[in-house]
């Protein structure tokens, strides 16, 4: 075999050794790029949404169902869209996966958009919408009176509460010229008739002078205080004078006798000068 012929030869088998290297590196290439393709994130059921589509109430959202290689990571976009779940925007900040609905988000409704990675790829899937965001439901106002149903400690009770003072009693009854000390009972409520407890009273007779004024003080646990004025020298006001008028406050230790939950009463009990 001349050498221009083994030359020939060796050319060709060299060129086909190359072709096939090609090939073969294009296979693998192509090989390769199609398993992380398949390798990437796919989705299989979509994020879903709990809670309750109310201001102020938090929403929590789940990333779904992913298949995928190695370790799936999620991160979250909380959108605003139309109260028929479309025109949707991203929520600025919106990231995390819970959101709490605010007052901008009433009559409109939620989705969040969820990305899933691993080191393959990537892919986004995003939930139905929530239900229409409805307004916060208002506080109740507040009655000042505690809860429950049976008597109060004035300690727990609190404008807009008053006092009331709904109950007298006297002794003797009726007043004549010779009491020298009437008694007088006061029975004080708050909260529909509850007897509050510690409450201070303070009575006088009207016109003043006609009996002491005795010290305040506080109703029991029943929620009665008692008192008791001693006759003083302008006792009768007049030698017709029918009733004995009383001006009766209660309030609330520590504030002032004109504010706060204090009440005021005129009363009377009845005199007999025959």
């Amino acid at each position: 075999m001349t050498d221009s012929r083994v030359r020939r030869n060796r050319t060709a088998i060299a060129a086909l050794a190359i072709a096939v290297l090609v090939v073969t590196v294009g296979l693998v290439a192509t090989s390769g790029g199609s398993a992380a393709s398949l390798a990437a994130p796919v989705n299989q059921s979509p994020p879903t949404i709990s809670g309750t589509a109310q201001e102020g109430m938090t929403l929590t959202a789940s990333s779904g169902s992913w298949s995928g290689a190695g370790t799936i990571s999620y991160s979250y976009q909380w959108r605003r869209c139309d109260n028929s779940g479309g025109s949707c925007s991203g929520i600025g900040g919106a990231t995390s996966s819970t959101y709490t609905l605010k007052r901008v988000d009433v009559d409109n409704t939620l989705r969040v958009r969820v990305t899933a990675r691993n080191a393959d790829g990537s892919a986004q899937a995003t939930s139905a919408p929530t239900a229409v965001v409805t307004a916060a439901t208002p506080a109740p106002a507040p009655t000042g009176c505690p809860a429950g149903s049976g008597a109060i400690d004035i300690a727990g009770l609190s404008a807009p509460a008053r006092l009331l003072i709904d109950g007298l009693t006297s002794s003797p009854a009726p007043v004549t010229r010779s009491t020298s000390d009437l008694t007088v009972r006061f029975h004080v409520s708050a909260c529909s008739g509850r007897s509050v407890t510690g409450a201070l009273v303070y009575v006088t007779a009207v016109p003043f002078e006609q009996f002491s004024i005795p010290a305040e003080t506080p109703t029991d646990e029943s929620g009665w205080a008692t008192l008791t004025l001693h006759q003083a020298g302008r006792f009768p006001a007049s030698p017709r004078q029918q009733i004995l008028a009383l001006f009766v406050r209660a309030r609330k230790p520590g504030e002032s006798v004109l504010g706060g939950i204090a009440a005021r009463r005129l009363m009377s009990v009845r005199v007999s000068l025959g």
